[in-house]
């Protein structure tokens, strides 16, 4: 498309230096430009694009969208916001492709993950072609790509929705966190559907404050517009259960459908029951109820199933395909996943890495626990502070070990990090190991017959993060070199 016809329309801008190039992509990593490119010079909070304009011309960027001109000799749009800039042209650069799809965003501080594979599943069995982004990557037809962030900046989500639509994908289901709300990575994205798992501690670091948080997550039920389009018409589904749903219908115009098991709402679970390999729930719907028997684990993965079930439905749906879809799902990586091998105890690998959702994973670790509960946690480093002595407590009071480590240090300390977290636990009964594998593997040699571990924090990740450096580390490997370890070595009680 020609530079000149992308900003044909709505955008306020100074061209310096003549020309009209065309534009085949949108960039704001200088390493990821390619000849065509137009170079988006985004200011982050550690580094600054303008400073890597010359290297993304060097790599063949066309035209540079910029906040102040720079000497280089090349078309350049100056805009008083890139990032807002930046999402209008992806958005019209690969067609408006959202608004071919039907769109469903899930936000809230835990269970993101899992509600996004239980629609996709969903879609997928009732023959709706469904794209998945998020924390896991980009994931549509056999295509997989990694991604950086839960959810990805504009460039990549619109072009991402392009190659969904030129490959007959329908729907496209999408984790959609706090910071890329803010941030603004989801203008433009014409959402269909908006869903909100839970609200509770997380990333004060950056938030500050937890109203300032729920703000956020209330941006995707604003933005969801304000018309009522009956050949389109929008829904937010909020869990009713949770306090800050009040917030979340006030924020919005669009219906509102609910879920929940406490307070009275439209998708509800009722008569729960809890096994080591699955739960049992009937879910009553106001297109009648159903019983429904999945393998996931714990009362948080009823709310998951319900959230996704409410939203399916209003994707047309039946419960009948909703019931068989959710029956087949086995697990979702690094969630409440079972580390198997020889050993004659549990162990439970989960990105539990807030409060809630540690507390949540030991609580329904503790409906089926026989014996001891023994649980590795740490907190992450450069990250909110806040939440470590309460991590820590709840580590401690639900667990009859508890083994505090490291999870990502990144620049800080891992000593003090630990330091921070035991002050949630004077004079309590805990562990002490900085080095997470070393940490893992004294878990493993404690454990006994009949007991469970959990490790809790990283989940599907496969690295850690040290300083500067990310390295190689997966919990689920490092747990099983300690079982074969352990039982190579004939050391079986």
């Amino acid at each position: 498309m020609k530079l000149s016809r992308l900003l044909e329309s709505g955008i306020l801008y100074k061209q310096v230096r003549e020309g009209d190039p065309d534009i085949t992509t949108i960039e704001m990593d200088s390493r990821k430009v390619s000849p065509g490119s137009l170079f988006a010079c985004v200011k982050g909070e550690r580094f600054d694009g303008h400073d890597y304009a010359a290297e993304a011309v060097a790599r063949g960027a066309k035209a540079l969208l910029a906040e102040r001109e720079l000497s280089i000799d090349v078309p350049m749009i100056i805009v008083k916001d890139v990032r807002r800039t930046m999402a209008i042209l992806a958005d019209r650069l690969y067609g408006h492709p959202s608004r071919d799809l039907s769109v469903i965003g899930v936000t809230g501080t835990n269970g993101k993950t899992t509600v996004t594979h239980l629609i996709k599943a969903i879609q997928d069995e009732a023959n709706v072609p469904t794209g998945l982004i998020g924390t896991l990557g980009i994931k549509y037809r056999d295509k997989t790509v990694d991604l950086g962030n839960t959810t990805p900046e504009a460039p990549v989500l619109h072009r991402a929705f392009r190659e969904m639509v030129d490959h007959d994908i329908k729907s496209a289901v999408m984790e959609v966190s706090s910071h890329s709300l803010v941030q603004g990575r989801v203008r433009g994205c014409d959402f269909n559907i908006a869903v909100f798992t839970n609200l509770s501690q997380d990333h004060l670091d950056y938030h500050k404050t937890m109203e300032a948080y729920l703000h956020a997550k209330s941006l995707l039920f604003s933005q969801l517009g304000n018309t009522y389009d009956t050949g389109c018409l929008k829904a937010s589904v909020l869990n009713n259960d949770d306090p800050a749903s009040e917030t979340l219908k006030a924020a919005t115009a669009v219906p509102v459908w609910t879920y929940g098991i406490d307070q009275e709402a439209d998708f509800m679970a009722k008569n729960i029951r809890m096994t080591p390999s699955g739960t049992r729930f009937d879910m009553v719907t106001p297109a009648g109820d159903v019983a429904i028997s999945v393998k996931l684990v714990g009362k948080f993965n009823v709310y998951n199933a319900l959230a996704a079930a409410c939203a399916c439905t209003l994707n047309g749906i039946s419960l009948t395909q909703i019931k068989t879809a959710l029956e087949k799902v086995e697990g979702i990586s690094g969630r409440f996943e079972t580390v198997d091998g020889p050993q004659p105890f549990t162990v439970i690998v989960d990105y539990s890495h807030t409060p809630d959702s540690l507390a949540n994973a030991l609580q329904a670790i503790r409906e089926f626990a026989r014996k001891r509960v023994i649980t590795v946690v740490g907190c992450g480093g450069d990250r909110d502070r806040t939440k470590r002595p309460i991590m820590a407590k709840v580590a401690v009071d639900h667990s009859d070990i508890a083994i505090f480590t490291s999870d990502n240090p990144r620049t800080e300390d891992p000593e003090a990090i630990l330091r921070d977290m035991e002050k949630g636990v004077p004079e309590r009964s805990y562990r002490k190991i900085s080095d997470r594998r070393e940490a893992i593997t004294e878990a493993v040699h404690l454990a006994e017959a009949g007991d469970i571990v959990l490790i809790a924090g990283k989940g599907h990740e496969t690295y850690q993060i040290i300083g500067q450096k990310v390295i190689d580390f997966d919990d689920r490997l490092v747990a099983k070199e300690a079982i074969k370890e352990r039982f190579n070595n004939g050391n079986s009680h």
